[in-house]
Formats: C-alpha cells, sequence, structure tokens
C-alpha cells in the first residue's frame, strides 16, 4: 500500500464522513487509503465504498467534488458509481466523463452524476482500473463549462478493498 500523507488521509477521512449523511460517523470503518482514494464500509446500512476527492483548481466551487464506486450487498448492487461535481448544473447539460481516453455521456441533475445504464457503469469502472486519471465535463447554471478531475492512482485497490469489506458483511 502507498504511504499517504496525513493531510491527504484527513481529508479523505472528512469526505467519507460528509458522505455518509445522517449515519453516525463512528459507524463507518476504513478499509485502507491508497494514494488519494479511500476505501470505507458502513456496516448498518451495509454499505462499502471506494471515494476520492476532485483535484483542487481555481474555479468556483458550491460543492466539494468526489467520485465514489458503492456496493450495497443487500441490494444486489456493486460498483455503482457516483460523482458529486463541483457545481449545479443547467438543465439539460450534457455531462461527459472522459477515462484514459475513453469518453461516456452521464445522466445526473443537481450537483450529482452517475452511469446511464448498468453496460456504462460496468465499463466505466473497468476502464478506472487501467487508466491514470479521469475527468468530468459539464455546463453550470450560468452557462460556463466546467471540469472536475480525479488521479486514478489507488483506485483500483480501493474498489477492491471496498468489494472485499461487503463480502464480508454478508
Amino acid at each position: 500500500m502507498k504511504r499517504i500523507s496525513g493531510r491527504t488521509f484527513r481529508l479523505v477521512a472528512l469526505l467519507a464522513i460528509g458522505v455518509a449523511g445522517a449515519v453516525p460517523a463512528l459507524a463507518r470503518e476504513s478499509l485502507g487509503l491508497y494514494a488519494t482514494w479511500g476505501a470505507f464500509r458502513d456496516p448498518v446500512v451495509p454499505r462499502c465504498y471506494a471515494i476520492a476527492m476532485a483535484e483542487p483548481n481555481q474555479s468556483a466551487r458550491e460543492y466539494q467534488p468526489f467520485a465514489a464506486v458503492g456496493s450495497w450487498p443487500r441490494r444486489g448492487a456493486r460498483g455503482q458509481l457516483h460523482f458529486r461535481l463541483s457545481r449545479r448544473m443547467a438543465p439539460q447539460s450534457t455531462i461527459t466523463l472522459n477515462v484514459g481516453g475513453q469518453h461516456w455521456q452521464l445522466t445526473g441533475g443537481g450537483g450529482d452524476a452517475w452511469a446511464r445504464n448498468e453496460g456504462d457503469n460496468v465499463a466505466i469502472v473497468a476502464a478506472m482500473r487501467s487508466a491514470p486519471r479521469m475527468t468530468v465535463t459539464a455546463t453550470d447554471l450560468k452557462g460556463n463549462r466546467f471540469v472536475n478531475a480525479w488521479p486514478l492512482a489507488g483506485a483500483a485497490s480501493a474498489m477492491d478493498a471496498a468489494l472485499i469489506g461487503c463480502a464480508k458483511a454478508q
């Protein structure tokens, strides 16, 4: 496992706590930190997820952007992709994901985006395992294009840790 800085650990941990919402913070268990990606298990739900914050940039933000790949064993869902983007999107905004030169159109609204269907979801998660970086491009409410980017170093290990964490929860 790659060693990470204390700042990166705090940022990933704070993000995981914020993403989890109303469930008490103590309910989440860290499954590991891998570069800028973290893996967590919430045994109360149960669910497991790999998560990372977007690269910092100078653009205005309404939200702290993150990318997450989650599994909910009781629902039979695994490897579900979710993006929280840095801004609210214009209605009917085209949301484009680029992973290692491969492109997909996402669906979403507000500040959130997802794969359009399960086939795209599977292909995107597979592409994330070998690409160095991914970006999401959309248009905000003011009509400005914006980009959020994530390094993918550590993503495959975090996704694997999340899958294993939920396999143990069943």
